[in-house]
């Protein structure tokens, strides 16, 4: 980066700081350091709660999916809106007139203490490899601009981030949070406007969506019923429902983003609000990804985009195969590039037979360009010993290679913040769910209001630290964007499940609510791998299973005489 990139990434670290800093002396006790005291207002909250999930993955793993498979990444998010709506009605009013800290104490009220520490242990456990993702993602910005490597980058942003949540606490978060979003809004204008604007002369935005359209790469809507199909419009609507009802109504890192609120309403405006925007945020970031495949279509694509991982293999006897792989790559690029020529020159005249010709030399030299770029994780794979997805480092690589000097500075700041206003959360979140769903609850239930802020922050110290761990095994999970919410999927049916018996079944019991959780998740596992269904529709599988199950021991105690001791308190 030039000297004016580090002065705009400085001053604007600077500033967030600062901004948290000066917030963060709001807070008091414990109740302040995780609930900020409960007094914030709804568009705060709800500009917090995309924060939370616009991570670095957002600009790093959803740019490189568009990349590699155009726009159907799109459909996940097709059921986002209808939960925000159900969530709004159910869940928001059921956690703000019980007071509570976490969802899962709110189990407990309903059921009982084990399946309250069940669920949260499960959350925990989800939301603790998550933030080790999220953590990831910055450090691939890193180490393409500064060659450091992952494992350093990744210790630094861990450290820096740890300490920005210590001093921060969640008021200073989702004030941070509300900051960055907005920069994050203007990240994503710079970013299509740079594009367009480092296309060739001539090619126009017309030029570029038909490019990326002889691909496919616009299209969006899938209306395969296979359930193999990872992104597909029911997938989307149907998996997506549940994985967002999860999320939102049974992820602690989301709730308690509306446990902050000052008044039901203000809870339902924030999630009313990422009900209209999120869906058009995540199409935005999605057309960046398509735009930089067709950029690539006139500049010179590297072969493999993680220069670090280039060079290992370069080194290793798979060293020739490599360079081989490269001049045939770049032969298949110079001819992509002519068919891509001949083609809009052919559009621009009308010559329908010519441009369909040379279209059609578009798709098959792109084709073995893909063929090509196949062999070379191959051989990636082969040389390091993880199998890694290069597609998340061609934003960062656009980045550094052409964006010009200031505005470079102020994308990847707006990469770096992405990743602390997620982890930040991430931290908080599982914060208090280990302190107030065990530490309080189980191992020191008279503790005092000081010992349990002390706890908070030895708590979130350690998150961190377990972040950084599991980031350094988060690269071989392919594309980050799918990586975190594949993960999420494998426990967040489940949780909404059991959330459901306690807001709609009056008869089921304690017990059952126990086991049937424990038999949604492993109902997930089994599916996971026995099955080739998608992950979407894992949240699917642990919410019916979950429930089915719960509802049948309930039914079946009954009959044997049991009683339903499960009153509401």
């Amino acid at each position: 980066m030039s000297s004016i990139d580090w002065l705009v990434f400085a001053l604007y670290f600077a500033a967030v700081i600062a901004f948290a800093w000066l917030h963060s002396r709001q807070n008091r006790g414990v109740e302040g350091y995780l609930l900020a005291n409960r007094r914030m207002g709804g568009l705060a909250i709800g500009l917090s709660v995309m924060a939370t999930q616009a991570s670095a993955i957002t600009y790093i793993g959803t740019t490189g999916q568009a990349f590699g498979e155009g726009m159907e990444f799109l459909q996940f998010y097709f059921g986002l809106p209808l939960a925000m709506v159900i969530i709004s009605v159910t869940f928001a009013p059921a956690f703000y007139r019980a007071k509570v800290f976490t969802a899962y104490e709110y189990l407990e009220r309903r059921f009982d203490a084990r399946t309250r520490t069940a669920a949260s242990i499960f959350f925990m456990v989800s939301r603790g490899m998550s933030a080790g993702i999220v953590l990831y993602a910055p450090s691939i910005v890193l180490s393409v601009i500064m060659g450091w490597s992952e494992t350093t980058t990744i210790m630094i942003m861990g450290a820096v981030t740890v300490g920005y949540t210590l001093m921060g606490g969640m008021t200073a978060v989702i004030w941070t949070d509300v900051v960055q979003m907005l920069v994050l809004f203007a990240g994503i204008a710079a970013a299509l406007f740079v594009l367009f604007g480092t296309l060739p002369e001539g090619v126009g935005v017309a030029d570029a969506a038909y490019v990326g359209g002889v691909h496919g790469m616009w299209q969006a809507i899938d209306l395969s019923w296979d359930p193999s199909n990872r992104f597909t419009l029911w997938s989307g609507l149907i998996g997506g429902l549940f994985l967002a009802m999860g999320y939102f109504g049974a992820d602690q890192s989301q709730v308690q983003r509306y446990l902050t609120a000052r008044s039901l309403r203000q809870s339902r405006v924030s999630l009313l609000f990422n009900a209209v925007l999120k869906v058009p945020m995540q199409a935005a970031i999605l057309a960046i990804g398509v735009m930089l495949f067709v950029f690539y279509h006139f500049e010179p694509q590297p072969l493999v985009f993680n220069t670090a991982e280039r060079e290992t293999v370069a080194r290793s006897e798979q060293g020739p195969r490599l360079e081989e792989l490269e001049v045939l790559h770049q032969r298949a690029h110079s001819a992509r590039l002519a068919a891509t020529m001949d083609a809009l020159a052919a559009r621009r005249t009308g010559a329908l037979d010519q441009e369909q010709e040379a279209a059609s030399r578009m798709a098959a030299r792109n084709e073995e360009m893909q063929s090509l770029r196949a062999e070379s994780r191959a051989l990636t794979a082969e040389a390091t010993g993880a199998a890694t997805s290069d597609v998340n480092y061609v934003f960062p690589t656009y980045l550094v290679s052409f964006v010009p000097a200031g505005l470079l500075g102020l994308l990847i700041a707006v990469i770096f913040a992405a990743a602390m206003s997620s982890l930040d959360s991430e931290l908080t979140a599982l914060t208090s769910a280990s302190v107030m769903d065990v530490y309080k609850r189980h191992l020191r239930p008279n503790a005092s209001d000081r010992e349990c802020l002390v706890a908070s922050r030895t708590a979130t110290a350690c998150w961190g630290a377990l972040a950084a761990g599991f980031a350094l095994y988060a690269g071989q999970l392919g594309s980050l964007i799918e990586a975190v919410n594949r993960v999420g999927s494998l426990f967040y049916g489940s949780l909404l499940g059991v959330f459901l018996l306690a807001f709609f079944a009056k008869r089921a019991t304690p017990p059952a609510a126990f086991f049937g959780l424990l038999a949604g998740m492993l109902s997930v596992l089994a599916a996971s791998y026995l099955t080739e269904i998608a992950w979407l529709w894992y949240n699917v599988v642990g919410t019916g299973v979950t429930v089915a199950s719960a509802l049948l021991i309930s039914l079946v105690t009954s009959e044997r005489g049991g009683s339903p001791e499960h009153a509401t308190r």
